[in-house]
């Protein structure tokens, strides 16, 4: 674990799709990117952004998120998402956020993680 330090970033590249809109997944009436799968998009790079530098048996989960959608993106669009690690405080992990589409801001915002054992967490549901 002590590979991972503030500054690991990742990128991530998507396309938007039909499933990806506010009126597929229910958070508004319109055809355009959904605040929620941009959220989600946000995570996955943070995840991927520590990842590789895990112990065998760990993970991370996420315990909160703060973020600003901007602006639409259409069906068809290609938005780069990025995670910037910013802080690591023992497990907790700190992310500065950021989503363009042709060099304009979609999204930012900031995300927290805490590293887990991926045993243990999943036990707590028993």
């Amino acid at each position: 674990m002590a590979a991972i330090a503030v500054g690991l970033t990742k990128r991530l590249e998507a396309v938007v799709a039909d499933g990806d809109t506010a009126a597929r997944v229910g958070s508004g009436d319109l055809a355009v990117l959904a605040t929620p799968r941009l959220i989600a998009l946000m995570e996955a790079a943070a995840l991927n952004a520590v990842k590789p530098y895990l112990e065998e048996g760990q993970t991370t989960v996420g315990s909160g998120v703060n973020v600003e959608h901007l602006r639409p993106t259409a069906v068809g669009g290609r938005i780069e998402v990025e995670a910037r690690l910013t802080g690591v405080e023992g497990r907790r992990l700190s992310f500065e956020l950021c989503a363009t589409e042709n060099g304009l801001t979609v999204g930012r915002g900031e995300h927290v993680r805490y590293i887990v054992s991926a045993q243990r967490f999943m036990e707590k549901l028993k």
